[in-house]
């Protein structure tokens, strides 16, 4: 990509986002390497092989700023000074379960714009949950994120940057990215895809793409463009129904784009990448979480070689949904075993700090709202 190209990327609306933040400076963390060296050979006149260096110190070293970069010379330093941005952002929160040992973490961007990003422990290493987006216009109606609208979406920067802040914040490495926080991914295509690209390229941070999570709410045309890249990272979406009438009452892109399409989707994905699907599910009491929604579920995803992930509904305040007791979330996961079907119930992290997608974000806006 020409530089000029990576510049209006920053300025452009996509997806119905406004606009970031115009900048003349080059957004250098969001280069490939081959962007970089062209960058740096054709609009700093310098040699090829320092795009390497500079490309270490931000990608492996984990650099905050140009002056910590002194294997290259002063004057390549102010060059960049002047040229280029190096995205940074600033903690403002973490909080740390008590149950668990979550982090949940709110930054802020550049712009003054404020984010999530979850780091969750497990015993096969560290994951972290990341933002793709500031804010959600998707509107999902048990979700937290999508309260206030969408702001803008992320920098291929910005959300390596969420995982660089907290890798330097725990002095640990992060073995397992999703991309599930704030935001909806696929309506943010370009910049996730870079994103994938940056995460898994093997002179940066090289986290393996099978260790890479991609959740969707169904946008299908993005799901065989994501297909067509011919990636090997997990594709999840969130279905949370078994017809699109209740669906529809759920999540609004379903008025968009069916169930039927939706699986015709993954069947592609899966005939691209022979990557097993997962489809979460989210138990609404009363809602969702009958006997029978268990066994149409089941005959919906009959024959996909996918892996069901049940989520107890986070109860938010601003909605009025409420969550399946423990006892129908046991049934339903019985009920789906029944029929076959490889379904596990996701374990709750970080239940008493906010980990729940948008709620740290919401709670932290409404109180300068109200200070202000």
């Amino acid at each position: 990509m020409e530089q000029t190209k990576m510049n209006a990327a920053c300025r452009e609306s996509k997806n119905g986002a406004p606009p970031f933040e115009e900048t003349q400076k080059a957004d250098i963390k969001s280069m490939t390497m081959a962007e970089l060296e062209r960058f740096v050979t054709e609009e700093l006149g310098e040699k090829k092989f320092r795009a390497k260096q500079i490309y270490e110190w931000m990608h492996v070293k984990l650099a905050g700023d140009f002056s910590s970069m002194t294997n290259i010379s002063r004057d390549l330093r102010a060059k960049l000074e002047d040229r280029a941005a190096l995205t940074v952002m600033t903690k403002v929160q973490c909080l740390i379960s008590q149950i668990d040992g979550t982090r949940k973490y709110l930054f802020r961007l550049g712009d003054g714009n404020v984010i999530e990003s979850v780091l969750m422990k497990y015993k096969h290493g560290n994951s972290v949950c990341i933002s793709s987006q500031v804010g959600c216009r998707m509107g999902c109606r048990f979700c937290a994120s999508t309260l206030d609208g969408l702001a803008r979406n992320l920098t291929a920067g910005e959300m390596l940057s969420q995982i660089y802040e907290i890798q330097k914040d725990t002095g640990e490495r992060v073995s397992n990215v999703v991309i599930m926080g704030s935001g909806e991914p696929l309506d943010n295509f370009e910049a996730v895809v870079r994103f994938i690209e940056l995460v898994s390229d093997d002179r940066g941070l090289n986290i393996s793409q099978r260790s890479i999570t991609a959740s969707t709410c169904g946008i299908v045309p993005k799901m065989y463009e994501l297909a067509d890249r011919d990636f090997q990272i997990t594709l999840a979406i969130s279905l949370h129904a078994v017809t699109d009438e209740r669906r529809r009452e759920l999540m609004p892109v379903a008025n968009k784009y069916s169930i039927e399409e939706i699986l015709k989707a993954c069947r592609y994905y899966y005939s691209k990448n022979n990557r097993r699907l997962t489809f979460e599910y989210s138990l609404v009491k009363d809602v969702n979480d009958s006997p029978e929604d268990a066994k149409a579920l089941a005959v919906l995803l009959a024959g996909l070689n996918c892996h069901i992930n049940l989520i107890p509904v986070n109860p938010v305040k601003e909605r009025h949904f409420k969550q399946s007791d423990a006892d129908s979330v046991q049934k339903f996961k019985n009920n789906l075993e029944k029929y076959g079907k490889n379904v596990t119930i996701r374990r709750e992290m970080g239940r008493d700090i906010q980990a729940a997608c948008g709620q740290l974000r919401k709670s932290y806006m409404d109180k300068i709202q109200k200070e202000g």
